[in-house]
């Protein structure tokens, strides 16, 4: 079977598609900034900042998944963090085609992680797709540039493939792991006006996706990772609620409360609009969890 390289293994997302890649049979290997002793993944150091990756980690890779960056909603967006944001994402994907290129070895395709962050956040009756341009604030510029670099490989003649991916469901952390915190508690609002949008995505049906990616050589190009069950924030949580048998009743957390605890970046809690996931389903993905409903049944 073929070997898949992945940046980012080590992540919430990383973890889980080595485990479902080997469950298929591949052969998988991970970049990390350290070498791992806890895994039974071959590991490969890379250094972004010394613009330096383990030969063998690029000459042995049939297929790399570029999952690597710095989590957008652990701290505030100051000035530094933006940029380490940005530079976390662009920088190591253009470190992995630097050293491709340097490499006779024929890579089969590149799939680099997105998100839908590239359409805005905004709240709209709009339904976006992968055809709509990229929103010109910070996470829609921090996306276009992400993906700015993920094309770089199709000059190459790589089949290179970008996942827009909407808020991931695991239990094993997480987004989730945070709303549910208050919602135990049997605090269970929702946020700000509770009309804007909440895209989502099962962890299963992400990796899904990746895999499919791998497998399809027709699939090239901007695909949405999104469940096609359109949540409201308020429908979200009444139902997150539901499934934990606690209480819905407490009123909304005003906007404003959510500025002063979280700054800028409380506009992606705030805003949200509906996400088609038309593309990738007529490329043959077929949702293991459709509906809220059935992913958080899963889960929990």
């Amino acid at each position: 079977m073929a070997t898949i390289l992945i940046s980012g293994g080590t992540g919430l997302v990383g973890k889980q598609l080595c485990k479902k890649l080997k469950d298929k049979g591949y052969s998988v290997a991970i970049l990390s900034r350290a070498r791992r002793q806890d895994t039974d993944i071959p590991t490969y150091t890379w250094d972004i900042d010394k613009r330096e990756i383990e030969k063998e980690a690029i000459e042995t890779a049939d297929y790399i998944i570029h999952l690597a960056g710095a989590n957008i909603s652990d701290k505030r967006w100051t000035a530094k963090r933006r940029k380490l944001i940005v530079d976390s994402r662009v920088k190591s994907g253009q470190l992995i085609f630097e050293k491709l290129k340097e490499n006779k070895n024929q890579l089969k395709a590149f799939i680099s992680a997105s998100a839908i962050g590239y359409y805005g956040t905004i709240t709209t009756d709009k339904i976006f797709s992968e055809t709509d341009p990229p929103s010109s604030d910070f996470l829609g510029e921090t996306c276009r540039q992400w993906e700015q670099s993920a094309d770089s490989f199709e000059k190459l003649g790589i089949r290179t493939v970008k996942i827009r991916t909407a808020v991931v469901l695991t239990k094993q952390g997480g987004a989730l792991a945070k709303m549910i915190a208050p919602v135990k508690l049997g605090i269970a609002s929702a946020i700000g006006s509770g009309r804007q949008y909440l895209p989502w995505i099962h962890i299963d049906d992400l990796c899904g996706i990746y895999i499919k990616a791998i497998e399809n050589t027709q699939i090239k190009g901007a695909y949405n990772a999104v469940a096609p069950d359109h949540k409201t924030n308020r429908d979200f949580i009444e139902t997150l609620a539901h499934a934990l048998k606690k209480p819905f009743w407490f009123p909304n957390v005003p906007a404003i409360a959510m500025k002063l605890m979280f700054g800028e970046m409380a506009e992606m809690l705030l805003q949200g609009s509906r996400v088609s996931s038309d593309k990738i389903k007529t490329a043959g993905y077929s949702f293991l969890f459709p509906d809220l409903k059935s992913a958080l049944d899963d889960l929990f």
